[in-house]
């Protein structure tokens, strides 16, 4: 039997999101839509909806007069991670006779 994939990490765009911040945990806007590609309108879309779930932390400031908008990995963010990739793996495992 299959375990359940979090619904909210299944977008491609959000997972992007949350797999470059398991590896750096902090990151800003710019650096964020330069790694993944995305428009400002949809990351700022999919930001939203992660910050909403709890699963990162979303900051407004300035920097040298600029915004500057960080997000970081929360704790339960962590959690949802890594409970999607080890359900994830767990359909390669099951496959393979695991």
């Amino acid at each position: 039997m299959f375990n359940e994939l979090d619904p909210l990490l299944l977008s491609q765009l959000r997972l992007a999101i949350m797999a470059h911040l398991m590896v750096v945990r902090e990151t800003d806007f710019n650096t964020l839509k330069t790694q993944t590609g995305a428009t400002a309108g949809n990351l700022s879309a999919q930001i939203s909806k992660l910050q909403e779930a709890g699963y990162i932390e979303v900051e407004k400031t300035f920097k040298n007069n600029y915004p500057l908008t960080l997000c970081k990995l929360s704790p339960k963010g962590v959690e949802a991670f890594e409970t999607f990739y080890a359900n994830l793996k767990s359909y390669f495992d099951n496959h393979n006779g695991g």
